[in-house]
Protein backbone atom coordinates (compact mmCIF):
# COMPACT_ATOMS: atom_id res chain seq x y z
CA UNK A 1 0.00 0.00 0.00
CA UNK A 2 1.75 3.42 -0.87
CA UNK A 3 1.95 6.37 1.48
CA UNK A 4 -0.96 8.03 0.49
CA UNK A 5 -3.40 5.23 0.49
CA UNK A 6 -2.57 4.38 3.79
CA UNK A 7 -3.13 8.35 5.07
CA UNK A 8 -6.37 7.57 3.25
CA UNK A 9 -6.90 4.46 5.40
CA UNK A 10 -5.82 6.16 8.94
CA UNK A 11 -8.19 9.35 8.16
CA UNK A 12 -11.08 7.23 6.98
CA UNK A 13 -11.01 5.53 10.53
CA UNK A 14 -9.04 8.48 11.98
CA UNK A 15 -9.51 8.71 15.85
CA UNK A 16 -12.15 11.39 15.74
CA UNK A 17 -14.50 9.79 13.61
CA UNK A 18 -14.32 6.85 15.82
CA UNK A 19 -14.54 8.81 18.99
CA UNK A 20 -17.43 11.19 17.76
CA UNK A 21 -19.85 8.04 16.12
CA UNK A 22 -19.06 6.61 19.74
CA UNK A 23 -20.26 9.38 22.12
CA UNK A 24 -22.87 10.01 19.51
CA UNK A 25 -24.33 6.28 19.88
CA UNK A 26 -23.95 6.15 23.74
CA UNK A 27 -25.70 9.63 23.58
CA UNK A 28 -28.60 8.51 21.74
CA UNK A 29 -28.48 4.76 23.67
CA UNK A 30 -28.86 6.84 27.52
CA UNK A 31 -31.29 9.52 26.68
CA UNK A 32 -33.41 7.02 24.98
CA UNK A 33 -33.21 4.54 28.38
CA UNK A 34 -33.81 7.84 29.98
CA UNK A 35 -36.87 8.78 27.89
CA UNK A 36 -38.43 5.49 26.55
CA UNK A 37 -36.57 2.49 28.12
CA UNK A 38 -34.31 0.54 25.77
CA UNK A 39 -35.74 -1.57 22.94
CA UNK A 40 -34.02 -3.24 20.55
CA UNK A 41 -34.90 -1.30 17.35
CA UNK A 42 -32.52 1.28 19.14
CA UNK A 43 -29.48 -0.70 19.12
CA UNK A 44 -30.24 -1.90 16.23
CA UNK A 45 -30.23 1.67 14.50
CA UNK A 46 -26.94 2.38 16.11
CA UNK A 47 -25.39 -0.71 14.52
CA UNK A 48 -26.82 0.22 10.69
CA UNK A 49 -25.62 3.71 11.06
CA UNK A 50 -22.05 2.45 12.56
CA UNK A 51 -21.72 -0.65 9.71
CA UNK A 52 -22.45 1.96 6.90
CA UNK A 53 -20.37 4.73 8.30
CA UNK A 54 -17.05 2.55 8.63
CA UNK A 55 -17.69 0.41 5.63
CA UNK A 56 -16.65 2.35 2.51
CA UNK A 57 -16.82 6.14 1.82
CA UNK A 58 -19.51 5.53 -0.47
CA UNK A 59 -21.91 3.92 2.41
CA UNK A 60 -20.75 6.98 4.81
CA UNK A 61 -21.58 9.45 2.50
CA UNK A 62 -24.85 7.73 1.79
CA UNK A 63 -25.63 7.04 5.90
CA UNK A 64 -25.17 10.99 6.31
CA UNK A 65 -27.40 12.06 3.77
CA UNK A 66 -30.53 9.53 5.39
CA UNK A 67 -29.52 10.73 8.72
CA UNK A 68 -32.26 13.43 8.00
CA UNK A 69 -34.62 10.50 8.13
CA UNK A 70 -32.64 9.05 11.49
CA UNK A 71 -32.99 12.09 12.93
CA UNK A 72 -37.19 12.24 12.06
CA UNK A 73 -37.56 8.60 13.90
CA UNK A 74 -35.60 9.38 16.72
CA UNK A 75 -37.80 13.03 17.42
CA UNK A 76 -41.11 10.56 16.20
CA UNK A 77 -39.83 7.61 18.80
CA UNK A 78 -39.04 10.27 21.53
CA UNK A 79 -43.11 11.84 21.41
CA UNK A 80 -43.68 8.64 23.49
CA UNK A 81 -42.10 10.50 26.13
CA UNK A 82 -44.34 13.66 25.78
CA UNK A 83 -47.81 12.66 25.11
CA UNK A 84 -49.54 15.55 23.46
CA UNK A 85 -52.95 15.17 25.62
CA UNK A 86 -50.95 16.38 28.35
CA UNK A 87 -50.10 19.80 26.95
CA UNK A 88 -53.73 20.19 25.22
CA UNK A 89 -56.98 19.03 25.61
CA UNK A 90 -57.77 16.26 23.28
CA UNK A 91 -60.55 16.82 20.66
CA UNK A 92 -62.96 13.93 20.59
CA UNK A 93 -66.52 14.60 20.21
CA UNK A 94 -66.19 18.26 18.61
CA UNK A 95 -64.17 16.58 15.56
CA UNK A 96 -66.85 13.59 15.04
CA UNK A 97 -69.51 16.19 14.83
CA UNK A 98 -67.56 17.98 12.53
CA UNK A 99 -66.57 15.09 9.99
CA UNK A 100 -70.39 13.59 10.02
CA UNK A 101 -71.60 17.59 9.86
CA UNK A 102 -68.79 18.15 6.56
CA UNK A 103 -68.61 14.70 4.61
CA UNK A 104 -71.65 12.77 6.67
CA UNK A 105 -73.43 10.54 4.74
CA UNK A 106 -77.03 9.80 4.90
CA UNK A 107 -77.50 5.80 5.02
CA UNK A 108 -80.53 3.75 5.91
CA UNK A 109 -82.28 7.17 7.38
CA UNK A 110 -78.93 8.08 9.88
CA UNK A 111 -76.43 10.36 8.70
CA UNK A 112 -73.38 8.84 9.22
CA UNK A 113 -69.51 9.19 8.86
CA UNK A 114 -67.56 8.04 5.99
CA UNK A 115 -65.62 5.84 8.56
CA UNK A 116 -68.88 4.38 10.04
CA UNK A 117 -70.40 3.44 6.04
CA UNK A 118 -66.90 1.56 5.33
CA UNK A 119 -67.04 -0.03 8.29
CA UNK A 120 -70.49 -1.63 7.69
CA UNK A 121 -69.60 -1.97 4.37
CA UNK A 122 -66.24 -3.00 4.12
CA UNK A 123 -65.26 -6.24 1.74
CA UNK A 124 -62.37 -8.79 1.65
CA UNK A 125 -60.88 -7.45 -1.39
CA UNK A 126 -60.95 -3.42 0.25
CA UNK A 127 -59.52 -5.10 3.85
CA UNK A 128 -56.68 -6.38 1.59
CA UNK A 129 -56.01 -3.21 -0.82
CA UNK A 130 -56.37 -0.95 2.13
CA UNK A 131 -53.66 -3.11 3.91
CA UNK A 132 -51.56 -3.08 0.75
CA UNK A 133 -51.73 0.59 0.53
CA UNK A 134 -51.00 1.90 3.43
CA UNK A 135 -48.00 -0.54 3.65
CA UNK A 136 -45.97 1.73 1.24
CA UNK A 137 -45.98 4.66 3.25
CA UNK A 138 -42.49 4.20 4.57
CA UNK A 139 -40.78 2.02 1.47
CA UNK A 140 -42.20 4.45 -1.08
CA UNK A 141 -40.52 7.46 0.11
CA UNK A 142 -37.51 5.89 1.30
CA UNK A 143 -37.25 3.74 -2.14
CA UNK A 144 -37.68 7.77 -3.77
CA UNK A 145 -35.14 9.09 -2.16
CA UNK A 146 -32.55 6.70 -2.79
CA UNK A 147 -33.19 6.93 -6.24
CA UNK A 148 -33.07 10.83 -5.95
CA UNK A 149 -29.86 10.40 -4.02
CA UNK A 150 -27.90 8.04 -6.61
CA UNK A 151 -29.48 10.37 -9.57
CA UNK A 152 -30.21 13.89 -8.69
CA UNK A 153 -28.17 14.41 -5.12
CA UNK A 154 -29.63 18.42 -5.07
CA UNK A 155 -32.91 17.02 -5.58
CA UNK A 156 -32.31 14.19 -2.41
CA UNK A 157 -31.80 17.33 0.00
CA UNK A 158 -34.70 19.15 -1.22
CA UNK A 159 -37.19 15.76 -0.91
CA UNK A 160 -35.93 14.97 2.38
CA UNK A 161 -35.97 18.81 4.03
CA UNK A 162 -39.51 19.15 2.72
CA UNK A 163 -40.08 15.84 4.49
CA UNK A 164 -38.48 16.84 7.54
CA UNK A 165 -40.60 20.42 7.55
CA UNK A 166 -43.77 18.60 6.79
CA UNK A 167 -43.33 16.32 9.61
CA UNK A 168 -42.30 19.13 12.05
CA UNK A 169 -45.39 21.54 10.66
CA UNK A 170 -47.41 18.11 11.73
CA UNK A 171 -46.04 17.44 14.81
CA UNK A 172 -46.73 21.10 15.67
CA UNK A 173 -50.25 20.59 14.87
CA UNK A 174 -49.98 16.94 16.83
CA UNK A 175 -49.15 18.92 20.01
CA UNK A 176 -51.78 22.12 19.42
CA UNK A 177 -54.54 20.15 18.88
CA UNK A 178 -54.40 16.66 20.04
CA UNK A 179 -57.22 14.23 18.22
CA UNK A 180 -58.92 10.77 18.57
CA UNK A 181 -58.95 8.70 15.37
CA UNK A 182 -62.40 7.14 14.26
CA UNK A 183 -61.18 3.71 15.66
CA UNK A 184 -61.09 4.90 19.20
CA UNK A 185 -64.57 6.59 19.12
CA UNK A 186 -66.02 3.53 17.70
CA UNK A 187 -64.56 1.54 20.67
CA UNK A 188 -64.39 4.23 23.57
CA UNK A 189 -66.80 6.45 22.76
CA UNK A 190 -66.09 9.95 23.70
CA UNK A 191 -64.63 9.82 27.37
CA UNK A 192 -60.98 10.26 27.34
CA UNK A 193 -58.89 7.24 28.27
CA UNK A 194 -55.27 8.64 28.88
CA UNK A 195 -52.86 6.12 27.86
CA UNK A 196 -54.53 3.86 25.28
CA UNK A 197 -52.38 1.60 22.87
CA UNK A 198 -52.26 1.98 19.84
CA UNK A 199 -54.80 -0.58 17.81
CA UNK A 200 -54.64 -1.52 14.11
CA UNK A 201 -58.50 -0.45 13.71
CA UNK A 202 -59.72 -1.94 10.33
CA UNK A 203 -56.08 -2.91 9.10
CA UNK A 204 -56.76 -5.87 12.09
CA UNK A 205 -59.11 -7.54 8.48
CA UNK A 206 -55.38 -7.40 6.36
CA UNK A 207 -53.49 -9.29 9.51
CA UNK A 208 -56.32 -11.95 9.79
CA UNK A 209 -56.67 -12.68 5.91
CA UNK A 210 -53.23 -13.64 5.86
CA UNK A 211 -52.88 -15.00 9.60
CA UNK A 212 -50.14 -12.53 9.97
CA UNK A 213 -49.05 -9.97 12.84
CA UNK A 214 -47.93 -7.18 10.41
CA UNK A 215 -49.65 -3.81 11.33
CA UNK A 216 -50.44 -5.29 15.43
CA UNK A 217 -46.43 -5.17 15.81
CA UNK A 218 -46.44 -1.23 13.32
CA UNK A 219 -49.28 0.07 15.66
CA UNK A 220 -48.09 -2.32 19.33
CA UNK A 221 -45.46 0.85 19.11
CA UNK A 222 -47.35 4.00 18.39
CA UNK A 223 -45.77 6.94 19.85
CA UNK A 224 -49.58 8.29 20.10
CA UNK A 225 -52.54 7.33 19.79
CA UNK A 226 -53.88 11.24 20.11
CA UNK A 227 -52.22 12.38 16.74
CA UNK A 228 -55.00 11.78 14.10
CA UNK A 229 -55.29 15.20 13.00
CA UNK A 230 -53.28 15.71 10.66
CA UNK A 231 -52.94 12.33 8.47
CA UNK A 232 -49.26 12.70 7.54
CA UNK A 233 -49.59 8.88 6.43
CA UNK A 234 -51.56 11.61 3.54
CA UNK A 235 -48.72 13.48 3.64
CA UNK A 236 -45.88 11.22 2.52
CA UNK A 237 -47.41 10.27 -0.87
CA UNK A 238 -48.35 13.91 -1.77
CA UNK A 239 -44.67 14.72 -1.12
CA UNK A 240 -43.77 11.95 -3.30
CA UNK A 241 -45.51 12.68 -6.48
CA UNK A 242 -44.59 16.35 -6.31
CA UNK A 243 -40.88 15.50 -6.51
CA UNK A 244 -41.15 13.02 -9.03
CA UNK A 245 -43.23 15.23 -11.23
CA UNK A 246 -40.34 17.90 -10.41
CA UNK A 247 -38.11 14.96 -11.77
CA UNK A 248 -40.82 13.95 -14.82
CA UNK A 249 -40.56 10.06 -14.34
CA UNK A 250 -42.90 9.40 -16.73
CA UNK A 251 -45.39 6.54 -16.17
CA UNK A 252 -43.74 6.21 -12.43
CA UNK A 253 -45.51 9.54 -11.79
CA UNK A 254 -49.30 7.94 -12.23
CA UNK A 255 -48.12 4.87 -9.77
CA UNK A 256 -47.03 7.30 -7.38
CA UNK A 257 -50.57 9.12 -7.82
CA UNK A 258 -52.21 5.72 -7.17
CA UNK A 259 -50.38 4.86 -4.60
CA UNK A 260 -51.28 8.50 -3.03
CA UNK A 261 -55.05 8.33 -3.80
CA UNK A 262 -55.16 4.46 -2.48
CA UNK A 263 -53.46 5.70 1.21
CA UNK A 264 -55.65 8.72 1.21
CA UNK A 265 -58.51 5.99 1.03
CA UNK A 266 -57.25 3.78 3.04
CA UNK A 267 -56.80 5.93 5.64
CA UNK A 268 -60.68 6.16 5.95
CA UNK A 269 -61.59 3.35 5.02
CA UNK A 270 -59.60 1.43 7.99
CA UNK A 271 -60.69 4.08 10.69
CA UNK A 272 -57.79 5.25 11.42
CA UNK A 273 -58.30 8.90 10.13
CA UNK A 274 -61.37 11.20 9.17
CA UNK A 275 -61.82 12.67 6.35
CA UNK A 276 -60.62 15.97 7.68
CA UNK A 277 -57.67 14.40 9.17
CA UNK A 278 -56.36 13.59 5.30
CA UNK A 279 -57.57 16.93 4.13
CA UNK A 280 -55.49 18.36 6.83
CA UNK A 281 -52.83 16.02 5.98
CA UNK A 282 -52.81 17.31 2.27
CA UNK A 283 -52.76 20.75 4.01
CA UNK A 284 -49.22 19.87 5.41
CA UNK A 285 -47.78 18.66 2.25
CA UNK A 286 -48.74 21.69 0.60
CA UNK A 287 -47.33 24.22 2.81
CA UNK A 288 -44.07 22.26 3.64
CA UNK A 289 -43.62 22.37 -0.17
CA UNK A 290 -43.96 25.32 -1.19
CA UNK A 291 -42.66 26.79 2.52
CA UNK A 292 -39.33 24.94 1.60
CA UNK A 293 -39.40 26.10 -1.79
CA UNK A 294 -39.30 29.30 -0.46
CA UNK A 295 -36.54 29.10 1.95
CA UNK A 296 -34.50 27.24 -0.21
CA UNK A 297 -34.45 30.48 -2.66
CA UNK A 298 -34.68 32.86 -0.86
CA UNK A 299 -32.88 32.38 2.63
CA UNK A 300 -29.56 32.50 2.34
CA UNK A 301 -28.86 30.51 5.67
CA UNK A 302 -31.35 27.23 3.95
CA UNK A 303 -28.90 27.85 0.65
CA UNK A 304 -25.91 27.58 2.59
CA UNK A 305 -26.68 24.43 4.61
CA UNK A 306 -28.05 22.91 1.53
CA UNK A 307 -24.38 23.75 -0.23
CA UNK A 308 -22.83 22.01 2.90
CA UNK A 309 -24.89 18.91 2.44
CA UNK A 310 -23.83 18.22 -0.89
CA UNK A 311 -20.21 19.25 -0.18
CA UNK A 312 -20.17 16.09 2.60
CA UNK A 313 -21.73 14.04 0.45
CA UNK A 314 -20.01 14.16 -2.84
Amino acid sequence: MNTNAESAVLHFYSSKNILVVALISIAYLLLSFVLIGYRPEQLFLILLFCTFYFASRPTRKFILAFSIFIVYWIIFDYMKAFPNYRYNTVHLADLYDTEKKIFGINYNGTKITPNEYWLRNGNTFLDVMAGFFYLTWVPVPLMFAIYLFIKKRKDFFYFSLTFFLVNVIGFIIYYSYPAAPPWYIQQHGFEFIQGTPGNTAGLSKFDHFFHSQVFKSIYAKSSNVFAAMPSLHSSYPLIVLYYALRNRLGIINFLFALIMCGIWFSAVYTSHHYMLDVCAGICCAITGILLFQWLAQKNKLVQSFIDKLMQVTQ
